[in-house]
């Protein structure tokens, strides 16, 4: 009998592998260490759980380099973007789901499909020798055992940052009299109307007042092996943001632009954004509000924002810790570990920054270890692709000496002829990358979409 391929992590990127594994014909045990042991940052034991923002992004799949990746996704049959499409809310220009029902639909899919079974219970340490393929994609909270075992193998420390989460609000509490629907430039997106986000205003009182409270605030103290741990740039707490200078965050997630109060005809000062959390529209998030401060103080502060003086939390700000190798040193073009080569690592663990990314690395590699177990070899996809283009990045485009967590973007596709207006190279960028996947995927191209 043919020995599986084990996969370690039932998150995203590590349920995308047992997806592609299985309907390449390759039998699969996926390990999911949760209920047995919990984590600080899941409140369930469902696969593919979103335990920070409900949102993918941007779809626009012609000018955004993540809603690119989310179209070269569905063509290659994920189940993580098949649950997504299924179980969108509204979210203006991005695709935002329904957490629940997405873990769920990838729940159903996975147990359902007869080549994968579910492993309950934790991987401490190495794999068993006997295990000759696994896929470690144990994301930003690995294991410690799991953890300090591989970095063993590579005399490598590992690199951590924080990740902090937007606490989220019942609609039924915000105060609609002060705040207003409607979306950046009344962009419409899928399965929105241009009018998908809640907007509490402030004026530059009302922000000053808020920025001088939130500096004062009080934090949730670090451990002493954590306190020099950096955060991930694209998900600074709000704290953070605002210790950069009293505007910082005014041009960023508090930025008024493209948005009008209709109670003055203008343009407010700031702006809170909340963007829908479920489906029934019951719970919006606080947009870009990921937070380090202690819940009480979250609860005082955040009923400073008009609108919000009611607010009742569905759940709080929190942050945890995540971990991930220094890939472009430790891993080879297949993502296997170079010191031991039974292993390969999938998602936010090879140093790849969101849930599409972590979805894209994981799809990879499942595609790669099939692909060995049948005794051939997959080439990564070109790296004018949005896929290629991440996959380039974590085995060698960037530079061991300085590497941290990215997010997919334009910046790491091979650039264009010159003569390329400057406005026309992200759709040109897009065109390119869909011929040269399409090139690549061959007769896959049409599967169609995960059930």
């Amino acid at each position: 009998m043919t020995k599986p391929v084990h996969v370690i992590g039932g998150g995203l990127a590590g349920s995308e592998a047992a997806w592609q594994l299985a309907r390449a014909g390759v039998s699969v045990v996926l390990h999911e260490m949760r209920p047995e042991r919990k984590t600080d940052a899941h409140q369930t034991d469902g696969l593919a759980e979103l335990v920070c923002s409900n949102s993918f992004r941007s779809d626009d799949a012609e000018n955004n380099a993540v809603g690119l990746l989310h179209e070269e996704l569905r063509r290659c049959n994920s189940v993580i973007m098949a649950a997504a499409d299924a179980n969108k809310v509204p979210a203006g220009g991005a695709l935002a789901v329904d957490r629940d029902a997405f873990s769920a639909q990838v729940q159903r899919a996975i147990e359902g499909e007869k080549l994968i079974t579910v492993a309950r219970g934790e991987i401490a340490g190495l794999p068993p020798e006997e295990w000759d393929s696994v896929i470690v994609a144990t994301g930003p909270l690995t294991s410690p055992a799991l953890a300090e075992a591989v970095l063993g193998l590579t005399g490598e420390s590992s690199l951590a940052f924080f990740d902090a989460i937007a606490p989220i609000v019942h609609k039924d509490s915000i105060d609609m009299s002060k705040a207003w629907f409607q979306s950046r430039y009344d962009k419409v997106g899928p399965e929105g109307d241009g009018a998908d986000y809640i907007n509490c205003p402030m004026s530059r009182e009302e922000y000053d007042a808020f920025i001088v409270e939130l500096l004062a605030a009080g934090k949730t103290e670090f451990k002493d092996w954590e306190k020099n741990t950096p955060y991930f740039e694209g998900c600074l707490p709000i704290e953070v943001m605002a210790e950069r200078g009293p505007m910082t965050l005014r041009f960023g997630p508090m930025k008024p632009v493209g948005l009008t109060d209709p109670r003055t005809a203008k343009r407010p000062n700031a702006v809170v954004q909340l963007r829908q959390d479920n489906a029934l529209g019951t719970l919006y998030n606080m947009v870009g509000f990921q937070t380090k401060m202690k819940h009480a103080e979250q609860i005082r502060l955040f009923r400073m924002i008009p609108g919000l003086e009611n607010a009742q939390f569905a759940r709080l700000g929190g942050i945890h810790r995540n971990t991930f190798l220094n890939s472009p040193k430790l891993l080879n073009q297949q993502l296997q570990l170079k010191a031991m080569r039974r292993l390969r690592f999938a998602g936010q663990v090879t140093g790849v920054e969101g849930y599409v990314e972590s979805t894209a690395i994981g799809l990879l590699a499942g595609r790669m270890a099939a692909a060995e177990h049948l005794g051939s070899t997959l080439v990564a996809p070109p790296p004018t692709t949005a896929l290629g283009a991440l996959h380039s990045h974590i085995t060698g485009g960037a530079d061991a000496k300085t590497f941290q967590p990215m997010n997919v973007n334009f910046g790491l596709f091979p650039p264009l002829p010159e003569d390329v207006r400057r406005d026309a190279r992200k759709k040109a960028m897009a065109l390119r990358a869909r011929a040269d996947l399409s090139t690549w995927l061959g007769a896959q191209w049409n599967e169609g979409a995960a059930a």
